[in-house]
């Protein structure tokens, strides 16, 4: 089903598309150590994608972060997914240490490749960071990639210069440059949602 985003693109999602969750832990709810978050309704609009892959039968991948210390090592509270992940049924669990779901394990592209699925769609936390790698590897690999950057939220960042970026700063510019160098399809979760169907 093809439908137009609020960015102007039309989108269409094909059967098998795979939806793919990364990091939606709950180590990212302290604010202490992140600093201060964008997109209050990230998870919100997780779960309502996810929904929508449950009822079509689509195949979903849940990733988690695991870092040797911080609020997302193994063994912590940290580590475990939030409530809008933790119900999702995945047909794949990926266990991470860098940035991109493409190096975690099991291997998420030989995975996509048994499959014949040719088609993903990133969601999760950091909008800037492992959300962006994996779609910048996605769209390197050949996939057709959909980023629907309200369903992700990130955190702002001090630059080398002492200054900090605000997170919707930081949101605003990895949209840009996934949609102008064409890693990625930038919509919103409405128009995933409508093409879902």
């Amino acid at each position: 089903m093809t439908n137009t985003s609020a960015f102007g693109a039309p989108l269409t999602l094909d059967s098998d598309a795979v939806l793919i969750v990364v990091d939606v832990q709950q180590g990212f709810d302290d604010a202490e150590f992140w600093g201060v978050r964008d997109n209050p309704d990230a998870e919100k609009n997780i779960a309502a994608i996810a929904a929508a892959w449950q009822d079509s039968g689509r195949p979903v991948v849940v990733v988690r972060h695991a870092s040797d210390g911080g609020p997302l090592q193994p063994g912590t509270p940290g580590h475990e997914l939030k409530p809008e992940a933790a119900g999702i049924r995945a047909d794949l669990h990926i266990t991470k240490t860098v940035n991109s779901a493409f190096y975690g394990t099991p291997d998420l592209h030989a995975w996509l490749g048994e499959r014949g699925a040719r088609q993903v769609v990133v969601t999760g936390i950091m909008t800037n960071v492992c959300n962006e790698s994996t779609a910048r590897m996605a769209g390197n690999l050949g996939y057709d990639t959909v980023f629907p950057i309200d369903a992700m939220h990130t955190f702002g960042l001090t630059g080398p210069d002492g200054v900090t970026v605000p997170a919707e700063e930081l949101a605003r510019g990895t949209a840009a440059v996934l949609h102008a160098m064409r890693f990625a399809k930038v919509v919103t979760t409405e128009a995933v949602l409508a093409a879902a169907v």
